[in-house]
């Protein structure tokens, strides 16, 4: 295998069986990536993935595939991160033509497209499922297969993690990329998606999608499905279906029945409409007919209560903020708005299961980092795992006591998160979960891509990760020598992590 410098490949993934398939295909390749990264985006994983040697696996709390990719590219180091999507199989010389549209890539160009291929089955025609699988090969931007460079997405800060599920995250990226003034192309290789099985209400549950081009119109106007390049939806006609159900119902209470005979037959028409256009072209088998009736008398109020459910949900929302050009970076303010500290050996000597608020010991440039931080306008808070409460060797009144010393020291905080489970409880709040630190988040009213936690074990770092944020690794004697080869970023002292996140001295 020829090891092939400059591109890494980030996969997000719920743990589908087709996540083994699209390794063994990437395995096969040619051509090696610098780092393969498996975003486990599951919530609460009940199973280990068990990926080739030199996978890594990060986790990212069930947040979707907008974290999930954030996470994944900013784990990596090289200038090309090509996004995967975990049912997608990379055919012989993928990477060949991969590695030959990056060497050719105009140096404005931000985006490089695969050609994807959807195959369908022979011998009968294709479900509505598979035909609106098949409308991948036509999408613009999927990042089903896309690679982007990185100082694109460091530009526009990646993508929008307001986007829950796949679908419209991708052109909302794309659009942005290209604001920055970058370019998007189709590439020369091609990436295989096949059509996976869907339950019987899949194309209902779609219907959230809706919510979704709220948040689009929302963030790029009126116009948005012209300058994103995605296709219209049929959601002029849900609405007037709906309108003709609700106004048939509401004639009918006003005893004027000829009004609402005719309402209903416009339902009726309107249905029946909408249900023929997804049989027709089907195998119109009997359980693909029955499917489709069901579905089509469903789906607009689906799909109109999604889009009423994203009004009222992102009725505030505004366009991402756009990170300062690195050429401003020495008079911006510092791209971090909020840091959290881990407790225990990074703000006080670690004393193990301390309930004693007399034990509490600042070290040495806590007080100083603290300080520095305050006066530069940045919030301030701690994440702290105290497994002892779950233990029984601590009680939580103890574990507040010496909190509230620590705050007397060294604080006032602004947030304090304090996890008592310990490890066999499989709770979301437990570093390297990122429980406490999108908790601390929504408590200061800040992102967390605009947060860093500084920690002294690799689960502080992860915590930091997995919640979208920057984490420092600022070892002690204790830190194992694997979580520091690991740390992407590690400091010799409080003082020096800021000195990293470019806080002003």
């Amino acid at each position: 295998m020829r090891a092939a410098a400059g591109w890494s490949v980030v996969v997000p993934t719920v743990g589908r069986p087709s996540l083994e398939v699209l390794l063994d295909s990437l395995a096969a390749q040619p051509h090696r990536p610098a780092q393969v990264v498996v975003v486990d985006d599951r919530r609460e994983p009940l199973t280990a993935l068990a990926l080739p040697e030199g996978v890594e696996v990060v986790r990212s709390g069930g947040r979707g595939p907008a974290a999930a990719r954030n996470l994944g590219w900013r784990r990596t180091l090289t200038p090309w991160v090509v996004f995967v999507d975990d049912d997608v199989v990379l055919p012989a010389g993928w990477s060949d033509a991969l590695v030959a549209d990056l060497v050719e890539a105009d140096p404005a160009l931000g985006g490089s497209q695969a050609r994807l291929r959807v195959p369908l089955p022979g011998g009968r025609r294709p479900t509505d499922w598979e035909r609106g699988t098949a409308g991948l090969e036509a999408a613009r931007w999927a990042t089903a297969e896309m690679a982007y460079r990185r100082a694109a997405l460091e530009a526009v800060g990646g993508f929008d993690e307001r986007f829950p599920r796949a679908f419209r995250e991708d052109a909302d990226l794309a659009a942005r990329v290209r604001r920055a003034g970058w370019t998007l192309a189709r590439g020369s290789r091609e990436a295989v998606h096949p059509v996976r099985p869907a339950s019987r209400l899949a194309s209902l549950r779609q219907q959230r999608g809706n919510a979704d081009d709220v948040l689009m119109r929302k963030l790029h106007g009126p116009r948005w499905m012209a300058d994103t390049e995605c296709p219209p939806g049929r959601l002029p006609w849900h609405v007037a279906t709906v309108a003709a159900a609700a106004g048939a119902v509401g004639a009918l209470a006003l005893r004027r029945p000829r009004t609402s005979a005719v309402l209903t037959a416009g339902w009726l028409a309107l249905t029946a409409d909408f249900a023929a256009r997804r049989i027709v072209p089907g195998p119109r088998t009997r359980d693909e007919v029955e499917e489709m009736v069901l579905t089509s008398v469903l789906i607009p109020f689906a799909a109109v209560g999604h889009r009423l459910a994203g009004e009222w949900r992102h009725r505030d929302a505004e366009p991402k903020p756009v990170p300062a050009p690195a050429a401003q970076a020495e008079t911006a303010a510092p791209a971090v708005r909020a840091v959290l500290f881990d407790r225990d050996g990074t703000l006080i000597h670690d004393v193990p299961y301390n309930g004693d608020p007399a034990r509490v010991r600042p070290v040495d440039d806590a007080s100083e980092a603290v300080a520095r931080l305050r006066s530069s306008g940045v919030a301030l808070g701690v994440v702290t795992n105290q497994s002892g409460i779950a233990r029984g060797l601590l009680t939580r009144d103890q574990v507040d006591a010496v909190n509230g010393r620590v705050d007397a020291l060294l604080g006032p905080f602004d947030t304090w998160q304090v996890c008592p489970h310990g490890p066999e409880d499989g709770c979301a709040c437990r570093k390297p979960g990122p429980g406490m630190v999108l908790a601390a988040a929504d408590a200061l009213g800040v992102e967390p891509a605009a947060i860093a936690v500084i920690g002294d074990i690799g689960a502080d770092v992860g915590a930091a990760e997995a919640a979208g944020a920057t984490g420092i690794l600022v070892p002690t004697p204790a830190t194992r020598a694997d979580e520091v080869d690991a740390a992407a970023r590690r400091a010799g002292s409080l003082t020096e992590a800021l000195d990293l996140l470019g806080v002003p001295r």
